[in-house]
């Protein structure tokens, strides 16, 4: 559906895209995340067409979108993290405009704006004045503008922002029952959280390049994975400290009081294993768990560049 690659874009000595390649399956739902300054906002006014990149190129359906920027506007649709200002408009005018930029006039354009109001459930306010409308209710129908021309990429920038929890909760159903209807959507968000419930697939940018990509299984098993293990020590921490030591999937170790957190390399067998052994060499356990991760945890560590944790031990392989 979507394929990045080398994109580069340079304002004077700052590098937003430092060569970013990404690449969105078709039906995918896709959450694009990474700190203030990584260059999401550029990636996606690039891919909206408001922006052109110094160099890279991308491409839509396989149509190479540089040498096609009328075909590239008409493939995605941009719901943007503003609204914008539209005096004197209403809902039904509002929308009948945009269509009329897609070249849909007439009962066609009646029908299929009446269609995407009811979609988005604006239906009874199609007489209102578009400035009226409440946050959440402009979020909906600047959703259903970008949907006038059925765009083959959904882009989305921050587009729950400043949306109460109640609000915010209703436009992400909506966002999953587009994508579950088949529309291909690209959404970028702060709220972690709500996009490891909701994506099929995440992308994590710093620096302008992309850091870690995949489906969301591959990327919670990542989070599973990098997890330390916690093991809480009753008694005989000499001893337990000595089978840590010795044992080849431990690659780290620091602690606070009772409680180990043990960087660990191995499968849910080698954990298992590993508290046996303990038990046999008479350590006292009490507590022996991974830690719970989420997106957020991954993504701190990724891009955190700032290394603030004082191990007790560290194993490196080969040294």
């Amino acid at each position: 559906m979507l394929k990045i690659e080398k994109l580069k874009k340079a304002y004077g000595k700052y590098h937003a895209l430092d060569g970013l390649d990404m690449t969105i399956e078709k039906g995918a739902l896709y959450g694009f995340v990474g700190p203030n300054g990584a260059g999401k906002t550029t990636t996606i006014k690039i891919l909206a067409g408001l922006l052109n990149p110094d160099s890279g190129t991308i491409r839509i359906d396989g149509v190479d979108a540089g040498r096609d920027r009328r075909g590239l506007k008409g493939k995605i649709g941009y719901v943007p993290d503003s609204f914008g200002v539209y005096d004197n408009l209403k809902v039904r005018e509002y929308m009948e405009f945009f269509a009329s930029c897609y070249g849909i006039e007439g009962l066609m354009a009646r029908k299929r704006c009446g269609a995407l109001l009811e979609q988005v459930g604006l239906e009874n306010r199609a007489d209102f004045y578009v400035d009226g409308l409440s946050r959440g209710m402009q979020q909906r129908l600047c959703l259903a503008r970008a949907l006038i021309h059925d765009p083959a990429l959904l882009v989305m920038d921050e587009p729950s922002s400043g949306l109460d929890p109640k609000t915010r909760l209703e436009f992400k159903e909506l966002v999953q029952e587009l994508n579950e209807e088949g529309k291909t959507i690209l959404i970028s968000s702060h709220v972690l959280s709500e996009l490891a419930a909701m994506c099929t697939d995440i992308g994590i940018i710093d620096q302008g390049r992309m850091v870690l990509c995949g489906s969301m299984k591959e990327i919670m098993e990542r989070v599973d994975q990098s997890n330390p293990l916690l093991i809480t020590v009753y008694s005989n921490m000499e001893t337990a400290m000595a089978v840590l030591r010795s044992h080849s999937c431990v690659r780290t170790i620091s602690i606070k009081e009772n409680c180990l957190s043990v960087g660990f390399t191995g499968d849910a067998h080698d954990e298992a294993l590993l508290l046996q052994q303990l038990v046999d060499a008479d350590v006292l356990v009490n507590g022996f768990s991974r830690m719970q991760g989420n997106l957020e945890s991954l993504f701190m560590q990724i891009t955190d560049r700032e290394d603030k944790e004082v191990l007790l031990y560290e194993n490196k392989p080969g040294l």
